[in-house]
């Protein structure tokens, strides 16, 4: 059997085969550039999306107008709350943006309804996913509730940087990953670099001791 999109995601390679050439035939390979808006509140979804390339952020902003990144969506994975408004028939609640540019396969909405019903392996592997996102979305709630800011910012700056020692990202994107003011990161960033932790320029943050952000970020 050649290669195609499916083999791209593990769980959906022990599909049964005619479902999967039913899958295969239905599904439409989508390509879109940084920046698009993918999906916004009140719309409905129409389609099952599963990431091949890129990397999707899908955040919610109140009614105060603060904006928090709920989570990204990488390559092999699909959106949960996507899911959700396909399983519920509900209409989005939050916008999901291109980070770059991004290809996807696009699930039409009536195969994903048809796929959930006959077929036990679409079935969990749609519900691996979303299993998985919200063990991470109650995991954010919990870091918002109960966790000091000062070690979320640690902990954030160490996820973003990641191997990396420098943070291109401004204070007001930082704030936005935290669902906070640009004012309280801007606040703590100085106490940071007062400690000689991080250092900033314009538009980029400098992971000066990465030590004591862990250990900053544990604390918390």
């Amino acid at each position: 059997m050649s290669n195609t999109w499916i083999d791209s995601f593990p769980g959906l390679v022990a599909l049964e085969g005619p479902l999967r050439a039913e899958l295969e035939a239905a599904a439409k390979r989508i390509r879109l550039p940084q920046g698009s808006r993918i999906f916004g509140p009140g719309q409905s979804p129409t389609s099952y999306v599963l990431l091949i390339e890129g990397d999707i952020r899908v955040s919610q902003v109140s009614e105060g107008g603060r904006e928090i990144v709920l989570y990204r969506v990488q390559p092999g994975e699909s959106c949960a709350l996507t899911t959700t408004c396909l399983l519920g028939g509900e209409d989005y609640q939050a916008e999901a943006i291109a980070e770059t540019d991004v290809e996807a396969v696009a699930i039409p909405r009536a195969t994903f309804d048809d796929m959930i019903a006959r077929s036990a392996s679409f079935r969990r592997f749609v519900l691996a996913g979303f299993t998985h996102r919200v063990t991470e979305l109650f995991k954010l709630v919990d870091d918002i509730a109960f966790r000091r800011m000062d070690a979320r910012l640690a902990g954030k700056l160490l996820e973003l940087a990641s191997d990396g020692d420098e943070l291109a990202m401004t204070h007001q994107q930082i704030a936005t990953e935290l669902g906070t003011a640009r004012e309280v990161v801007s606040r703590l960033l100085n106490e940071l670099q007062r400690r000689g932790w991080v250092s900033s320029t314009r538009g980029v943050v400098h992971l000066v001791d990465r030590a004591a952000l862990q250990r900053l970020a544990a604390e918390g």
